[in-house]
């Protein structure tokens, strides 16, 4: 990937739910399907700066899986794959295993 955020922004692949019923698949249009909430970190900013200038150490690192906000971050679309743009503050909270 070519892209590396600014400031105390992630660059997030979201995973799809897969959409099953028991005994058969059920194949929802594009529109009805819910956004996801659950991602992959791909990359992280440094971090933002305080009043004093001073960096803040970012909680989120690259690898995580996390928990977002279902409206968060901006779509982009690069090398065929949709991933959001967001800020770390729209990360409700990271899924340890």
């Amino acid at each position: 990937m070519n892209i590396r955020p600014l400031g105390d922004r992630i660059i997030v692949e979201p995973i799809e739910q897969e959409e099953t019923i028991a005994g058969g698949m059920l194949v929802l249009p594009e529109t009805a399907k819910e956004k996801p909430q659950q991602g992959n970190v791909l990359a992280v900013g440094a971090g933002r700066r305080d009043e004093d200038g001073e960096r803040i150490e970012m909680d989120v690192k690259v690898g995580d899986k996390v928990l977002f906000a279902k409206y968060a971050g901006t779509e982009i679309k690069l090398e065929g794959k949709k991933l959001l743009i967001m800020k770390e503050a729209d990360v409700l909270g990271i899924i340890e295993a």
